[in-house]
């Protein structure tokens, strides 16, 4: 679930001149240095994607250089593409040595592809795709726009001037890496390279806990929160979480009974009267006898009283630690989002409702997330609202 972002320059032939003067284009009104007029010089005589390619061979492989639209090679995705966002060109190259390629983008107007780019993943988000643009691919030199398919070809050209362009509102780079404003507001660029799976920029900040009330960092506020889910009934909630929770589409049912089955596998956080839990409303997603035991059981909830969920949530998930600090396999987790939450020991399930704003109720003491996950006050003390998963240890 993730890729792309980046810019432009006023004029092509100028953006060429800024290959090798970064700060020059980016506002200070100083003029190139002659080693990098005659180094823009050089690259406009060979054409904008062919500097570009020389410009990051300096970093990495970038080999068999093509511009042809049927190039197997060329990004099939929303972008970059010729006509969008200012683009003028578009090629791609290989590097051959990490089996990756990186796509390349020449606009006219780098504002205007900063911009657009900007307003793409505005769009995803509001479309429910919370975390779209956290782990961007997109690269912004001077005059061009690399998108490197593998985290090594990208941790290698963020070692020029390539920086990282980022427009989610939850990106940050942490310390000892470079940030400069980009030509939009709301983005940000960076020499730090962020993957889901750790294989990007090494992160040595201390994790923040927002209970120390020391921290400001995005994704980890002292107080209020980036936002999260709602919904205005059970009908919308199920709407909601179609895409991350497949069952809620196939096997879905409100009646008692249904709601108040669990089985081995498949164990609800909340147990009992769940209006002394502060729930509104429930609704059970799955079959809750297969030929031989339940499949896929998750339950949707609409909550009027937040606060006594999580504390009834809480004092279940101590419990649960209490006896050997380990929690139960088949017990389902708490995700909460403003006036909802979800339930359910599928992993991939709640990856896509961490997208989507939700956010894990973890109240395991001295739990605390790295930096650039989110992790938020709930709303009892001593836990967390947080989209990072330590692996815990089960039973």
């Amino acid at each position: 679930m993730h890729i792309q972002r980046t810019r432009r320059i006023l004029a092509t032939t100028a953006a060429l001149a800024c290959l090798s003067a970064l700060s020059a284009c980016e506002g200070s009104g100083d003029a190139a240095p002659p080693a990098a007029t005659a180094t823009a010089a050089a690259t406009a005589a060979e054409g904008p994607l062919a500097g570009a390619q020389r410009y990051m061979r300096r970093f990495t492989s970038c080999e068999d250089l093509s511009a042809k639209p049927d190039d197997p090679r060329m990004p099939s995705g929303d972008f970059p593409k010729v006509g969008q966002w200012s683009v003028t060109e578009v090629g791609v190259c290989s590097d051959k040595p990490e089996k990756g390629d990186i796509a390349i983008a020449v606009p006219k107007d780098m504002k205007e592809f900063q911009a657009g780019y900007k307003k793409y993943v505005m769009d995803r988000i509001a479309g429910g795709d919370g975390s779209y643009g956290l782990f961007s691919n997109v690269l912004v030199g001077e005059g061009f726009v690399a998108f490197p398919t593998k985290p090594k070809t990208a941790l290698a050209l963020v070692r020029s001037d390539l920086r990282v362009l980022v427009c989610n509102p939850g990106g940050r780079t942490p310390e000892g890496y470079q940030y400069r404003k980009p030509l939009v507001e709301g983005c940000g660029l960076t020499d730090f390279f962020a993957t889901e799976d750790g294989s990007g920029s090494p992160n040595l900040e201390t994790p923040q806990d927002p209970a120390a009330g020391d921290t400001e960092k995005p994704g980890q506020p002292k107080t209020g929160s980036l936002g999260l889910a709602r919904a205005g009934g059970i009908a919308e909630l199920r709407k909601l979480v179609g895409s991350s929770l497949k069952e809620c589409e196939k096997h879905f049912s409100t009646d008692p009974e249904a709601v108040a089955i669990e089985s081995i596998d498949y164990q609800p956080a909340v147990k009992g009267n769940a209006v002394d839990w502060g729930i509104t409303g429930r609704a059970l997603c799955g079959q809750p006898a297969g030929a031989q035991r339940a499949v896929n059981l998750s339950w949707l909830d609409t909550v009027g009283d937040m606060k006594k969920l999580q504390t009834r949530a809480k004092a279940a998930q101590l419990a649960d630690l209490k006896d050997d600090g380990k929690l139960r396999a088949t017990a389902s987790l708490l995700l909460v989002g403003e006036n909802i939450a979800v339930e359910t020991n599928d992993p991939d399930a709640r990856f896509g409702l961490y997208q989507q704003q939700f956010l894990y109720l973890n109240c395991a003491p001295g739990f605390s997330a790295p930096a650039g996950y989110r992790l938020e006050k709930s709303r009892v003390d001593g836990c967390v609202l947080t989209n990072y998963e330590p692996e815990h240890p089960v039973r």
